[in-house]
């Protein structure tokens, strides 16, 4: 189990994303870690890596860029920004929480696989620590409500590392699409399913070559009770645990009792 952290003032907290230096949300969830702890570092991409997953740059060098004390911007992915953190950039004392987001957009479902909000989320809890990934989910063209996002994160992640949690676990938090005071509560759920990559778009470049867009839109019919997705299309915030363990226990057993014995 991770331990309890009742008091965050005390605690170093380390910040990555996956929209990278620049990335719009970047600056809210530096507010809002820092309204927990003064002991607040950056490192992220420096450009944004959406979709980059849990992947490691292994045959380029990582550089790593001080834009301004305690803020990095890394020439990798996700995982690279919170791998040269802990291990690099911290080593006089490592974070007590990682944070990654705010995310510009929902990470729901099977977007968890592919997001690389969730992989730098995924990083820092095989590095030993706890960590949340922050998504705050909008509609295209609107604008994104940060606001809310912000409004009820550090109590969030507050309550969170009160409690503490299993070594092999990341916290998933998606703030719904709604004004703060529109928002229905906080849920814990389980992951729902919406699989990208159904929208395929073909379309012609100016020399006439065809070309591929994978589209936003997801298969999938209504949401059952209790997952994400569900969640906060009733306008509450989700909370989901994902184990970053991917055995099947059950299977594991069928088949040893009944085939490899």
């Amino acid at each position: 189990m991770f331990e309890p952290i009742p008091d965050l003032s005390k605690a170093r907290i380390l910040v990555s994303n996956d929209d990278g230096i620049h990335g719009p949300g970047l600056e809210v969830l530096e507010r809002v870690a820092a309204s927990l702890s003064d002991d607040v570092w950056v490192a992220v991409p420096e450009t944004e890596q959406s979709g980059a997953g849990h992947s490691l740059t292994l045959h380029q060098p990582l550089r790593i860029r001080e834009v301004e004390p305690r803020r990095f911007a890394i020439a990798g992915t996700p995982t690279d920004s919170v791998l040269l953190a802990v291990n690099h950039i911290l080593t006089d004392r490592k974070p007590d929480l990682v944070l990654s987001g705010i995310n510009r957009g929902a990470n729901l479902g099977e977007d968890v696989h592919y997001s690389g909000t969730v992989a730098a989320a995924m990083e820092g809890t095989l590095l030993g620590l706890p960590t949340i990934a922050l998504s705050q989910i909008f509609a295209s063209p609107d604008p994104v409500r940060w606001h809310t996002a912000e409004r009820f994160a550090a109590e969030i992640i507050a309550k969170l590392t009160s409690q503490g949690w299993p070594r092999n676990v990341l916290m998933n938090i998606n703030f719904p699409d709604v004004e703060p005071d529109n928002v229905s509560g906080v849920e814990m759920t389980s992951q729902g399913k919406r699989k990208i990559g159904d929208g395929l778009v073909e379309r012609h470049d100016p020399r006439g070559r065809p070309y591929i867009w994978i589209g936003p839109q997801r298969s999938g019919g209504e949401a059952p009770r209790g997952t994400d997705i569900e969640a906060v299309g009733r306008g509450a915030v989700s909370i989901t645990p994902l184990n970053v363990d991917l055995t099947d226990t059950a299977t594991l057993l069928r088949f040893k009792e009944t085939v490899f014995p």
